[in-house]
C-alpha cells in the first residue's frame, strides 16, 4: 500500500510518520479480484434504528453505522435475542452475522470513506486469554488483512469476573439464579455449567484504507481461520492530520513515533518545557509507547487527530501495591489527586489512548483519564482497552468532556466520582462498556450542577447506560441509549453505593432509549428502560422525566422500586412524568414496587404487552389499595393509565413477556 503525502497535502517532514499511521494494516496490499458490484441504497442506522426516530438525540459523529444483519452475506444471521450470555444479546440491535472460514459479509458504502471500524467477536482460547485470527478486507482496489483478537474480551463467572472459562464460582456463598440457591449452603452441591456466565464478547478495530472510496463501493469482510461474528461496520472520511508548528513537539525530546521505545520520559520533558514557555504540547502522527501515568497540570496536549496519534501502553504489575490499592499501572493522563490540590487548566485533544487491561481489578488506577482536573477540557479522544475511559475523583469543578469515542472498557466509560461540580459531558460516543457507560457517583461529597447531554451509548454489558447515584441539580438530556444487557438498564437513578442523597432537582429530558428494560439477575424480574431505585434512603427530590421516548422495551418502560428489606422504610415520592412516548413494552408501561407517588401528563403508550400499570406498592395489599399512588394530569393516550389511578393493586410479580413490534414513526 502506498501513501502519497504530496497529494494528501501533508508537510514533507511528516510524510514518513503519516505513512506509518495507516492504522491496523498487516501484510501487503494487492488488487482485489472479482470485486462485487455496488448495491443501491445501503441501510444506515443509529443504534440499529432508523435515524428518523432519533433526530436531534445522541452524539453527532463522523461515521455511518451499518448493521451486518442488513448487509449481503454468505454467513448466518444470529438473533435477534435478548437473553444475556449469548452473542446476539450483546450485538447492536441484538443481531449479528457469524461467518465460518471462507464466508463473508459485504457492506455498500453510503458515503465516501477512507476508514472503517469493524465490531466483531472471535472465540476465546480454550483456557482463556484470547486468540488472534485474520480477517480479509476486500475493496475495489486492494485486499488487506486485519488481525483480530479476543484478548480483550470474554469474561466469565461472578463479579468482578475472571478470564478463566473453567473457574469455579468466585463467590460460592452468593445466591445465584441458575440454581435458585446459595451453592455453598446447598446439599447436594449444585452442578454449575462451565464456562459460567460468559460475557463481554465483542471488540472493535479501526482500519485506514489508504485511499478514499466513493459511495456505492463495497467493503467485503471474509473470515479465514475461525468462526467470526461481525456486528457492524462504521465508515467515515477521515481528514488530514493536524499539525501545530508553534507547539512543543515531543519528538524534539526523544519521543519514539514507532512505538518501539518508551516515550513517557520524553513526553514528561516536553510537558515541563511547555509549561515554562507557556506553549502547547504537540503529539505528531505515530504510535507512542507509554506504560504509566502522564501527570498533567496547567498544560495543553494535542495530537494530529485520533486516527493518527496513538498513545499505547502495556499494563505493568507493580512491585508492591500502591497506597490507593493499585497492583498495576498503565497508560493514562492523570491530574493530581484532589488530596494534593488537584490539577487545573488541563486541555487534552485529538489523540487516541490504547490500554492493555484484560481483567477487572477495581482498585487499579489503569484508566485512560484520571485524577482531578478543574477548569479543564477533554476533546476528540479515542479511548480503548483501559479499565475506565475517564474516572474523575473530585472534588473538582468545570470540566468539559466533549466529542470523544470511548469503547471496549472493562468497567465504566466515564464516572464523575465525589464532589464534581459544574461540569458537562456532551456529544460523546460510548460502546461496549463493562459497567455504567456514564455515571455520576456522589460518594462522600455530593456532585452538583452537572449535565450529561447528547451522548450516544450502546451495549453496556453490565449495569446502566446512564446512572446517577445521588447529587444535586443534575440534568440528563438528549441522549440516545441502546441495548443494555444485564443487571441495569438505559437510565437509572439510585440511592446506592453510599451516595449522598438526591437534593435540588434531577431532570431526565428528551432522551431516547431502545431495547432497554433488562432482566435483573438477582431479583429475577424485568426492569424499566428508566428505573428509580430506593435502596439506602428515599428519593424525594424534584425528579422530572420530560420528553423522553422509550422504544421497544424488553420489559417495562418505567420502574420505581425499593429493595425488599427496606420497602417499608424508603419511598419514591412525587416523580413527574410529562410528554413521554412509549412504543412497545414486553410487560407494562409502569411497574411500581415501592411506596410513594408519581404524576403523569401527556404520556402516550402503544403496543403494551401487559397491564398498563403493574402496581405492587410495598406488597402489603391493603384494602385501601397500593402504597404507591398515581395522578392522572390528563392527555395520557393509549388507555394504559386511566383504569389504575389512584392506587389500584394490579400486582403480578413476573408477568409473561409479549415481545413488542419494532418501533416506528409516531
Amino acid at each position: 500500500m502506498s501513501f502519497d503525502s504530496r497529494r494528501a497535502g501533508v508537510p514533507p517532514r511528516w510524510a514518513a510518520l503519516v505513512a506509518g499511521v495507516v492504522l491496523g494494516v498487516t501484510g501487503t496490499a494487492q488488487a482485489a479480484a472479482g470485486a462485487p458490484a455496488p448495491t443501491a441504497d445501503p441501510a444506515v442506522t443509529r443504534a440499529a434504528l432508523d435515524p428518523a426516530l432519533v433526530t436531534g438525540r445522541g452524539a453527532a459523529v463522523a461515521f455511518h453505522e451499518q448493521e451486518a444483519e442488513h448487509a449481503t452475506t454468505t454467513g448466518t444471521v444470529i438473533g435477534p435475542e435478548r437473553t444475556a450470555y449469548t452473542l446476539p444479546s450483546e450485538a447492536s440491535g441484538r443481531s449479528a452475522v457469524t461467518l465460518a472460514p471462507g464466508e463473508y459479509v459485504e457492506f455498500t458504502l453510503p458515503r465516501a470513506a477512507n476508514a472503517i471500524t469493524v465490531r466483531y467477536s472471535i472465540p476465546d482460547a480454550p483456557g482463556g486469554g484470547g486468540i488472534t485470527a485474520p480477517l480479509t478486507v476486500s475493496t475495489r482496489h486492494a485486499t488487506r488483512t486485519m488481525t483480530l483478537t479476543s484478548q480483550y474480551s470474554w469474561l466469565y463467572n461472578q463479579y468482578p469476573f475472571t478470564n478463566d472459562p473453567q473457574a469455579d464460582l468466585l463467590h460460592p456463598d452468593w445466591w445465584i439464579t441458575e440454581c435458585g440457591c446459595v451453592p455453598a449452603a446447598t446439599e447436594p452441591a449444585p452442578v454449575i455449567t462451565k464456562p459460567f456466565r460468559p460475557t463481554h464478547f465483542y471488540d472493535e478495530q479501526r482500519l485506514h484504507l489508504g485511499r478514499t472510496y466513493r459511495a456505492g463501493d463495497t467493503i467485503r469482510l471474509t473470515a479465514r481461520s475461525v468462526p467470526t461474528t461481525i456486528d457492524l461496520l462504521d465508515s467515515e472520511l477521515v481528514g488530514l492530520p493536524k499539525v501545530d508548528l508553534t507547539a512543543v513537539n515531543v519528538l524534539l525530546f526523544g519521543a519514539d513515533p514507532t512505538g518501539r521505545r518508551d516515550s513517557a520520559p520524553a513526553i514528561d520533558k516536553a510537558v515541563a518545557y511547555a509549561k515554562k514557555t507557556h506553549r502547547k504540547v504537540y503529539l505528531p502522527p505515530g504510535v507512542f509507547q507509554v506504560n504509566r501515568h502522564i501527570l498533567v497540570d496547567d498544560v495543553t496536549i494535542t495530537g494530529a487527530g485520533n486516527w493518527y496519534t496513538t498513545i499505547k501502553g502495556r499494563e505493568v504489575a507493580l512491585d508492591e501495591p500502591a497506597p490507593d490499592g493499585s497492583v498495576h499501572t498503565g497508560v493514562g493522563f492523570y491530574g493530581k489527586s484532589a488530596a494534593d490540590g488537584g490539577s487545573r487548566n488541563v486541555h487534552l485533544a485529538d489523540f487516541a489512548i490504547q490500554g492493555d487491561v484484560r481483567e477487572r481489578i477495581d482498585t487499579d488506577q489503569v484508566n485512560g483519564i484520571g485524577g482531578a482536573m478543574s477548569d479543564s477540557t477533554v476533546r476528540g479522544l479515542h479511548i480503548q482497552h483501559t479499565k475506565v475511559g475517564l474516572w474523575f475523583d473530585g472534588p473538582m469543578s468545570n470540566v468539559r468532556v466533549t466529542d470523544n469515542i470511548i469503547v471496549d472498557q472493562i468497567a465504566d466509560g466515564l464516572n464523575f466520582h465525589t464532589g464534581v461540580t459544574g461540569s458537562l459531558v456532551r456529544n460523546n460516543f460510548v460502546r461496549n462498556t463493562g459497567d455504567d457507560a456514564l455515571a455520576m457517583w456522589s460518594e462522600k461529597t455530593a456532585n452538583s450542577g452537572n449535565t450529561f447531554d447528547r451522548n450516544t451509548i450502546q451495549t453496556p454489558t453490565l449495569a446502566n447506560g446512564i446512572a446517577i447515584y445521588g447529587g444535586t441539580d443534575t440534568t440528563v438530556s438528549n441522549n440516545l441509549i441502546a441495548d443494555p444487557i444485564r443487571e441495569g438498564s438505559a437510565l437509572h437513578a439510585g440511592t446506592r453505593f453510599g451516595a449522598e442523597p438526591f437534593t435540588g432537582y434531577l431532570r431526565f429530558t428528551d432522551n431516547t432509549t431502545v431495547r432497554a428494560g433488562t432482566y435483573e439477575l438477582n431479583w429475577k424480574i424485568g426492569l424499566g428502560a428508566i428505573w428509580l431505585f430506593a435502596l439506602e434512603r428515599s428519593i424525594d427530590a424534584d425528579v422530572q422525566v420530560t420528553g423522553d421516548h422509550f422504544l421497544d422495551n424488553t420489559y417495562n418502560a418505567i420502574m420505581l422500586v425499593a429493595d425488599w428489606p427496606v420497602k417499608d422504610l424508603y419511598s419514591i415520592d412525587r416523580v413527574k412524568f410529562k410528554d413521554i412516548r412509549v412504543d412497545g413494552t414486553g410487560t407494562s408501561v409502569v411497574s411500581a414496587r415501592a411506596g410513594g407517588s408519581a404524576s403523569f401528563e401527556n404520556v402516550d403508550a402503544r403496543n403494551v404487552g401487559a397491564v398498563g400499570v403493574n402496581n405492587c406498592g410495598r406488597f402489603r395489599f391493603t384494602p385501601e389499595g397500593s402504597e404507591f399512588s398515581l395522578t392522572d394530569l390528563g392527555g395520557n393516550d393509549g388507555g394504559w393509565l386511566g383504569p389504575y389511578v389512584p392506587n389500584t393493586i394490579t400486582c403480578d410479580d413476573r408477568p409473561p413477556v409479549v415481545p413488542p413490534p419494532a418501533p416506528s414513526g409516531w
